[in-house]
């Protein structure tokens, strides 16, 4: 897992309709197309305790996160904007190295 990359998005919504419709979005596909065509090791969704969703995502290293960047993430995330119109979902991005492991 050392050397891996990790891309965390999250979500904050307007209300809990707007939370819910995400994660039907979440769950009908996206996920698993970031990991089949951005060639993640893994993808997983999180509700956190305060009602945002983190879409985390792990990537062999930095250069395929690079080319998930470039290439198939521009059409996932023209797919996703919907959820911004009208401000009903801001959208934060975090990526890092991963260091260690236990």
């Amino acid at each position: 897992m050392v050397g891996m990359f990790t891309y965390v998005v999250t979500a904050e919504f307007a209300d809990d309709e707007v939370r819910q419709e995400y994660l039907a979005w979440m769950r009908g596909g996206h996920v698993a197309k970031v990991v089949e065509l951005g060639a993640a090791v893994s993808g997983q969704v999180v509700l956190l305790d305060d009602g945002r969703v983190e879409g985390r995502y792990v990537f062999p290293d930095r250069e395929t996160f690079a080319a998930y960047e470039t290439g198939p993430a521009v059409a996932l995330r023209a797919d996703g904007a919907r959820f911004t119109e009208s401000g009903r979902v801001v959208f934060a991005r975090c990526t890092g190295e991963v260091l260690f492991g236990v």
